[in-house]
């Protein structure tokens, strides 16, 4: 039996699309399916794991994922059909030392000597961010990012809107869920993540971060299936003309979070919006790591690169800005 392993989503060069699954140096087409929500479903309806359901598709041709990455045939390793019914939505302030950035920003725009209510809010989840298992904790910040239209790839541009005032990178995890008949919620897994921000925008007033975190972003080819790591150590960078911007390490995993994945999974999935059968949700679990939290200031062309074990490809996507001027948009009375 499949232990710790990864499914991918390929789109081959006649544009067929097939299911890969990998394990240690191992890759392999799954026969008969076309895409990981498919497949999710099918495990659901038959009671079995994700792991079971691909044993029991048998295996295909032998892959290369390296070489299937290098090529640009490796797709998000989760999408929907209809992108109306992919949520992404996110979790901040998760995670040990993930105030520190967000505080200066925040009392910096305030210049108050209190606590500013980010320091309260990562306060109070590490207080009571860890719950027995059954129970809520403390709530944590949550905010939406968008549909399925805004889900990025590896190696596709993160595109900030004309009126945006940043576009930054933000390395972490990503929980990747399929709602089963039901509306129970299933975790099919991890990724890697860039939760793409305009932390410019957010600096000028906390209570902006709504309208900052509208935006793209980006997960890895590999979804990470079974149980999650207690930890993750990586590094993001940005390279910027071909040589490295900026680089730091990163953590992240229950070993380095403020709060338990099951307590942002339970204030995320408590509301019956985000229980309709068969939707998928993408949902970015924070990080303590900013390019801007150290002064960097992005620009088009520069490329975002983050990498951690045990995902064995770096999730690599430049920054773009969409043409055009910022003009607002004529709304027309009937």
């Amino acid at each position: 039996m499949l232990m710790a392993f990864r499914l991918l989503q390929q789109r081959g060069a006649d544009g067929a699309r097939a299911v890969i699954a990998a394990e240690g140096d191992a890759a392999w087409i799954v026969l008969g399916v076309e895409n990981v929500r498919a497949l999710a479903l099918e495990a659901i309806a038959a009671g079995q794991g994700l792991a079971d359901a691909v044993a029991a598709r048998g295996k295909g041709a032998a892959v290369d994922i390296a070489a299937e990455a290098r090529a640009g045939r490796l797709l998000a390793p989760i999408d929907h059909e209809d992108p109306a019914h992919l949520w992404m939505t996110g979790t901040g302030l998760t995670h040990l030392g993930s105030a520190e950035g967000r505080d200066k920003m925040h009392r910096e725009a305030a210049a108050a000597a209190t606590k500013t209510d980010s320091m309260r809010m990562f306060l109070e989840g590490l207080e009571g961010g860890k719950p027995a298992a059954g129970s809520f904790g403390q709530q944590p910040e949550w905010f939406y990012k968008g549909d399925g239209s805004q889900l990025v790839g590896p190696g596709a541009p993160l595109t900030m809107p004309p009126f945006a005032k940043d576009g930054g990178e933000e390395p972490e995890l990503a929980g990747i869920y399929v709602i089963g008949p039901d509306g129970t919620p299933f975790r099919l897994g991890l990724c890697l993540a860039n939760e793409f921000s305009d932390h410019v925008t957010e600096r000028h007033n906390y209570l902006w971060l709504a309208h900052s975190k509208l935006r793209q972003a980006a997960i890895g080819a590999e979804l990470l299936v079974g149980a999650p790591p207690a930890g993750v150590e990586g590094t993001s960078r940005i390279l910027r003309d071909g040589e490295i911007l900026w680089e730091k390490p990163f953590l992240s995993g229950e070993a380095n979070m403020s709060h338990t994945l099951a307590n942002l999974e339970a204030h995320h999935f408590k509301y019956a919006l985000f229980r309709k059968p068969g939707d998928v949700h993408v949902h970015f679990f924070g990080t303590a790591t900013l390019s801007f939290s150290d002064g960097i200031q992005t620009q088009p062309g520069d490329v975002f690169e983050i990498a951690a074990a045990p995902f064995t490809l770096p999730l690599a996507n430049p920054l773009a800005r969409s043409a055009g001027e910022a003009v607002p948009v004529a709304v027309k009375a009937l």
